[in-house]
């Protein structure tokens, strides 16, 4: 791994579990950019389109902010403000459900289906700039070994 020693500027040899820790951090925040590259035009974050999909997903149905954070990629998004700001470009609208005062609906508009249906293309070109150098039976074999580093030990 001559490349991250480089990028990293240092001489001393990595162990190979401490290369692939960095190697994934750096990957990520890779991803991470190239999304919000193409997301900054519309004036949205990551954790805003998240929840945008989310919506999208519902197909009309309200849904609370509880079952929001649940399917947020990112747990640590602070959701009520992410609604608000969503609120503030038109894109959600919340409501008080009639029959439980306490709970709160969230639903997107056609302002915010608009914006993700022009996204959608853009999106989709960006995941496959950024996997392109991987062939499919690549890009299978890492979401399996993804999936497996992340499995816990119990």
């Amino acid at each position: 791994m001559k490349e991250l020693k480089i990028r990293l500027k240092t001489e001393s040899q990595l162990a190979l579990q401490k290369q692939t820790v960095i190697n994934l951090f750096l990957t990520n925040i890779w991803v991470k950019n190239e999304l919000l590259h193409v997301l900054k035009p519309h004036d949205l974050s990551l954790e805003q389109f998240n929840v945008l999909r989310i919506l999208r997903g519902q197909k009309g149905n309200p849904i609370n902010l509880q079952d929001i954070q649940e399917r947020m990629v990112n747990k640590m998004s602070n959701t009520t403000r992410l609604i608000d700001k969503l609120i503030k470009k038109d894109f959600v609208k919340r409501n008080q459900c009639e029959q439980n005062r306490r709970k709160i609906e969230i639903y997107i508009t056609s302002a915010g289906l608009k914006n993700l249906k022009e996204l959608d293309t853009i999106i989709d070109q960006t995941e496959q700039n950024i996997t392109s150098n991987l062939s499919q039976t690549e890009l299978e074999q890492l979401n399996k070994l993804l999936l497996k580093l992340k499995q816990t030990k119990q």
